[in-house]
């Protein structure tokens, strides 16, 4: 007679409970943070949701004898008759530049998760990003602002770099006010080569300065992504007591009741909203409201594989 032994099988790492921000908040280190949330991603699905940023269509071409046939454009065929290659930009071609706002604003942390911020939402993108840009064997820049350029790293396809981004967004401190539209035309003649801007913020800024920033990136054939970052009390106003506000950039503070101010900001707020994304849709601007209460598996994953889907 055999005796029977249980064997505990180890198990892996649930890495996409790390896409959850209440487990984030007690990850201190920020490339530790970036990993998990890398990892997060590519174990929860068939193929990296980053595949869309790597290569970008530049043109067609007419088929000829011994092309792979999987690069033929059926639906031009179906037009013409004709059969052309689609032709596409090499991988090392493409360099993504995250644009991160470090506004006052942007230290808001709401009732849901009050260890996390809208910035340390922000910076944790944006690392992920970074880190698998590079590992792509592409090139990651970063531009940290508020009235201001604070700092300003071209894109770099070199491991070291990633190290040197994830020190400017540990380090980045929180400035007096926010001025996107201004720094966006700024950044739009600095970097001359065609690159994927990422503008990771709030976008509690003039969203007429906004568009014509983004405006000038696109002028510059730039592609560009804009992901709005928002705490959950900002999206929903859940505030029922009396309740003292705070400006966060240099404004005043004031004492309101929010059930009577709740629909009048709220209408403010979608206003504010609907015209970024407007504007966004005719410059051809992919435009994302993130809610930092989400995990990222809800947020992110189903935007990148749609943007993927339409450049390939």
């Amino acid at each position: 007679m055999c005796a029977s032994v249980s064997v505990e099988v180890p198990q892996k790492t649930d890495y996409k409970k790390y896409l959850d921000p209440r487990t984030l908040a007690k990850v201190a280190a920020l490339d530790v943070r970036a990993r998990l949330i890398v990892e997060g991603f590519i174990t929860g699905m068939h193929r990296s949701p980053y595949k869309g940023f790597s290569i970008e269509f530049a043109q067609h071409r007419p088929y000829t004898s011994g092309d792979d046939i999987k690069y033929v454009d059926w639906k031009v065929f179906g037009r013409t008759d004709r059969h052309y290659i689609k032709q596409y930009e090499e991988e090392t071609n493409l360099q993504v530049m995250l644009v991160v706002d470090a506004s006052n604003s942007m230290n808001y942390a709401g009732q849901f998760n009050p260890q996390w911020r809208k910035f340390d939402h922000a910076i944790s993108i944006a690392a992920s990003m970074a880190y698998v840009a590079i590992h792509q064997q592409d090139g990651a820049g970063l531009a940290v602002f508020d009235q201001k350029i604070r700092k300003l790293l071209r894109p770099s396809n070199s491991p070291r770099h990633w190290r040197t981004i994830i020190e400017e967004l540990s380090n980045s401190p929180g400035g007096p006010k926010t001025g996107t539209g201004q720094v966006l035309e700024e950044i739009a003649e600095e970097i001359r080569h065609r690159s994927l801007f990422i503008v990771i913020g709030d976008m509690f800024d003039d969203p007429a300065g906004i568009i014509k920033g983004i405006r000038h990136l696109r002028y510059r054939r730039h592609d560009v992504i804009v992901m709005q970052v928002l705490d959950h009390d900002e999206l929903e106003f859940p505030f029922r007591n009396t309740t003292m506000f705070k400006g966060m950039e240099d404004l005043a503070e004031v004492v309101v009741e929010p059930q009577a101010l709740r629909e009048a900001y709220l209408e403010e707020f979608q206003k504010h909203t609907e015209a970024l994304r407007t504007a966004c849709h005719k410059l051809q601007v992919d435009f994302l409201q993130i809610d930092t209460s989400v995990p990222l598996d809800v947020s992110l994953p189903g935007f990148l594989a749609n943007r993927a889907a339409r450049i390939h």
